[in-house]
């Protein structure tokens, strides 16, 4: 009989629920999202729960996202399954920011897209020195969803198409100084973390007792993030209208400091689908004066135009099935994307019939 892929145990009050998968870095299944949010549920309504914390089995990864290898063979299958799998997902993903009780995300090591969903709106995000951060979903042909068009659209400067459009991965200091994260944690803190919270006292306020205990661990002394000394130079180029001028504005790059970054940043995007990196753009621009519910609709209508496009079933043939790393995008240049093929992925799809996240905001604030 195969472990359970969603574990849960309470210890003084704390709800430790584990995602274990750790073979395949805790990426989520459909059958894990919907029991992830069944047990936060249980959680919420449970008098004895008064915070909870998630983390991942293994060493290696919190969460390195969705099973999109059972979404590519679900579509190839004509099944169910690729549709029905983001529907569950954005509303998990909606709920935890809202969460009654007090909940830390424990993002030791890898913790991108779908892992980044479930993190993003707890109380407390915390990272450390095995901590790789990233939304690379333009690399397989998709866009950064899991609530991305709210979260990276209000970063500082353009941090956010930078690491939309890039997909690169990030370590725990530049998460700290990107806000994508609360809290660095020396490893013996995070080593520790289970057995210290099991020893809490709790006050009247969980809330404030969850804050000062986590803050009372943080590291001191670390070092400069790697973005801050490239902070001028992203600002200077991702604030540009549109992906071909951005890649214009780096090709413009004269400075020292800043030039052969420049030159690996135009490589980098341009193996990354020309389609996909405007649409995140464009994502991004309009994200940023949505709401969360409306950045969640926005983005289930994304993904219908995804599977129609043909990019997100092809980035994973070639980066994860056959794992050839030569992915035919369609179009192959920049220079072809049109306006009207970015405007598709925009476009109203259930007007006239329910929307399948109508119901969105009646997640949040559970008892």
């Amino acid at each position: 009989m195969s472990e359970a892929e969603i574990l849960c145990e309470a210890r003084n009050h704390v709800a430790f629920i584990t995602l274990n998968r750790p073979a395949a870095l805790n990426a989520l299944s459909l059958e894990m999202i919907v029991e992830l949010r069944t047990v936060f549920e249980r959680c919420a309504a449970d008098a004895q729960i008064r915070a909870v914390l998630l983390r991942g089995a293994g060493e290696k990864a919190f969460c390195a996202g969705g099973d999109v290898r059972a979404l590519y063979q679900s579509f190839k299958d004509s099944g169910s399954l690729h549709r029905e799998f983001f529907a569950k997902e954005y509303p998990l993903d909606y709920l935890l920011y809202s969460y009654p009780k007090p909940y830390i995300a424990l993002m030791d090591g890898i913790a991108m897209g779908g892992g980044m969903g479930v993190a993003q709106g707890s109380t407390l995000r915390i990272v450390g020195e095995r901590t790789r951060i990233a939304m690379p979903e333009v690399s397989i042909g998709l866009f950064p969803d899991v609530g991305a068009s709210y979260f990276l659209s209000r970063l500082p400067g353009a941090l956010g198409p930078y690491l939309a459009l890039t997909g690169i991965q990030i370590r725990g200091v530049d998460a700290l100084y990107a806000q994508l994260a609360d809290v660095y944690l020396p490893p013996a803190a995070i080593a520790a973390l289970e057995d210290d919270l099991a020893s809490l006292t709790w006050s009247a306020d969980p809330r404030s007792d969850v804050r000062r205990f986590v803050h009372e661990r943080a590291a001191a002394g670390l070092p400069a993030p790697s973005l801050s000394l490239l902070r001028p130079a992203i600002d200077t180029h991702f604030t540009q209208s549109g992906v071909t001028a951005i890649l214009a504005s780096l090709a413009d790059e004269r400075r020292a400091d800043y030039a052969a970054w420049a030159q690996q940043t135009i490589a980098l995007m341009r193996s990354r689908s020309p389609t996909m990196m405007s649409v995140t753009l464009r994502q991004l621009q309009r994200g940023k004066s949505l709401t969360l519910a409306q950045c969640f609709r926005m983005e289930i209508g994304m993904v219908e135009q995804c599977f129609a496009q043909g990019d997100f079933i092809e980035g994973v043939r070639a980066l994860i099935v056959d794992k050839d790393n030569s992915p035919r995008w369609m179009p192959r240049r920049l220079e072809e994307v049109t306006d009207a093929s970015v405007d598709a992925f925009f476009v109203e799809r259930w007007r006239g019939a329910a929307h399948p996240l109508e119901d969105l905001e009646k997640t949040s604030g559970l008892p």
